[in-house]
């Protein structure tokens, strides 16, 4: 039988969208931790999670500086290690995450099981996502005709297969092709190669929208409809997601509906 040790960690998402998007059991691990270890978009967040707890250590330290050249591999371990060291002196730490802590987000995956391999109880508590703020700032049931959902560069780099009646989510675009884990952004270059591969799928005047959630009630997210042709020159930043709308109606699946003795206009 397992002993759980003294220490703990819980990674719980802040949402999008400034205090209004955390929930009322992140809030509350977020007050009572001995120490918070913060990842956040921009000082206001940052300031907002401070104010929530005296002792926030911010995670974006671990980053290059000034310049500097640095595998986010290693960074991305530096912010484990830290928050793993607080674990075994016996505090309970909170790792907070902006947006889901879950999604497109391997530290805090990377500490809870690291933190669950040394005998601490570590858990994960879900926050709202840039793909939920998507849904509804596009007015998109993703349930109506099914959606798929790729990180940019996976998608250029192994044969994934997309189907055109669905919607396509292509994730951190600004990254598209970029494979050393040191740069932050992307070429038109690159994304012409991510556009002639899409082109097997769909049109190039097909459009396509670039997604940024908003991250402050002041602000509107950012929704920009172009040809998918032109998707090299657009500007993108790191917020940045590809929604490829469906491209054809979804097409019927004759023989079961034969065999459960259903027709198209039982669908209906």
């Amino acid at each position: 039988m397992q002993v759980i040790k003294n220490g703990s960690l819980v990674c719980v998402g802040t949402g999008l969208k400034l205090a209004g998007q955390v929930s009322v059991i992140a809030r509350s691990y977020l007050e009572h931790a001995d120490v918070v270890f913060s990842l956040m978009p921009d000082g206001f967040h940052q300031r907002w999670v401070e104010g929530l707890n005296p002792n926030v250590v911010n995670l974006q330290q671990f980053y290059g500086r000034n310049g500097e050249i640095k595998n986010r591999r290693i960074t991305y371990r530096q912010m484990v290690a830290a928050m793993l060291e607080q674990v075994r002196n016996g505090k309970k730490v909170v790792g907070a995450f902006y947006g889901h802590p879950g999604v497109f987000a391997c530290v805090p995956h990377m500490a809870i099981q690291q933190a669950r391999e040394e005998g601490f109880e570590a858990l994960m508590e879900p926050g709202i996502s840039a793909e939920a703020c998507l849904w509804a700032d596009l007015g998109i049931d993703p349930g109506t005709s099914g959606h798929q959902s790729f990180e940019a560069s996976q998608f250029m780099f192994f044969r994934h297969v997309p189907d055109p009646s669905c919607h396509l989510l292509l994730w951190q675009i600004a990254l598209a092709g970029e494979h050393t884990l040191t740069q932050f952004n992307t070429s038109s270059d690159r994304l012409q190669a991510l556009v002639e591969q899409l082109q097997e799928w769909y049109c190039p005047e097909h459009e396509v929208i670039i997604y940024e959630a908003a991250n402050l009630p002041v602000q509107a997210p950012r929704i920009t409809r172009v040809p998918l042709s032109q998707l090299p020159w657009v500007t993108l930043t790191p917020a940045s997601t590809l929604l490829i709308p469906p491209a054809r109606k979804l097409e019927y699946n004759m023989e079961v509906l034969q065999r459960l003795g259903l027709t198209p206009g039982d669908l209906a």
